[in-house]
């Protein structure tokens, strides 16, 4: 029989009545009970604890540690102890609650890594264990990668996805490019001048070049007469067979129009 010091505030507590058992022994659901100590009273809660599927405790200024029995309820589908003292670790099996959807520890104390069994919990939908004292790293590679930040934060000492904490000994390794030798750098040197050289002399040609013969044309027609009256022949005559074309086609058009 478990003994219970009298306190002002409550705690939880899970036994056998009249036996002892280690935790890899098998007992009988029927002799379950949990004890609630409140305000220095112990109320007991006697009944088949295998089939209960609902637990919350939330906001009851519990303290003390979540006893790992509690991961034998294998029927429990939603286990709120939020927002209360509790302290210690997650229980390490608390994966046995496969049925398990919904599961806030939020806002105790609890310390130590998040037990790597969590994450075989496939169905949980609702996982909250925000504002507590976990450390280590998130475990990798379940669906707890799933979860919002905003279900770890809190936890400084909490690392890896999907928080923005990079755990120790996984941070990007930023490598340098490989250091040419002296000869090679020398080398590179005289490509970079000579591209620079040969590429702005390339440009420099090209503009002079262009301004050049620009201004060879403009000049010529300027300045000679026979090859400006040339120049402006040749335009009239465009303008001139430009018009006939234009006219001829107008007059073929109406035409269709009008038959």
């Amino acid at each position: 029989m478990a003994v219970h010091e009298q306190h002002p505030s409550a705690s939880i507590s899970y036994f056998i009545t009249g036996k002892s058992y280690g935790i890899d022994e098998a007992f009988s659901p029927d002799d379950e009970t949990i004890d609630v100590v409140w305000k220095g009273k112990v109320t007991e809660f006697r009944s088949t604890l295998r089939l209960v599927k609902s637990i919350d405790l939330s906001s009851n200024m519990l303290n003390g540690e979540v006893p790992t029995e509690i991961s034998s309820l294998v029927g429990l589908v939603s286990l709120n102890l939020s927002r209360n003292n509790l302290m210690g670790q997650i229980p390490l099996r608390i994966g046995n609650l496969a049925n398990l959807d919904s599961l806030d520890l939020s806002n105790n104390h609890l310390s130590g890594s998040i037990p790597q069994s969590l994450g075989l919990i496939y169905g949980i939908s609702v996982l909250n264990v925000s504002n507590n004292n976990l450390s280590g790293k998130i475990p990798k590679g379940t669906q707890l990668q799933s979860f919002n930040a905003s279900a770890y934060i809190g936890n400084p000492e909490l690392c890896g996805d999907p928080l923005p904490n990079i755990c120790p000994g996984e941070e990007p390794i930023h490598r340098s490019p490989p250091r040419l030798s002296e000869k090679e750098e020398d080398g590179a040197s005289n490509r970079e001048e000579t591209n620079t050289i040969f590429g702005g002399e390339f440009y420099a040609s090209m503009v002079i070049g262009y301004a050049v013969g620009f201004l060879g044309v403009v000049g010529t027609i300027l300045f000679n007469r026979s090859c400006r009256s040339a120049y402006f022949k040749v335009l009239q005559d465009v303008a001139n067979w430009a018009y006939v074309v234009a006219a001829i086609h107008k007059a073929k058009f109406v035409r269709r129009i009008g038959g």
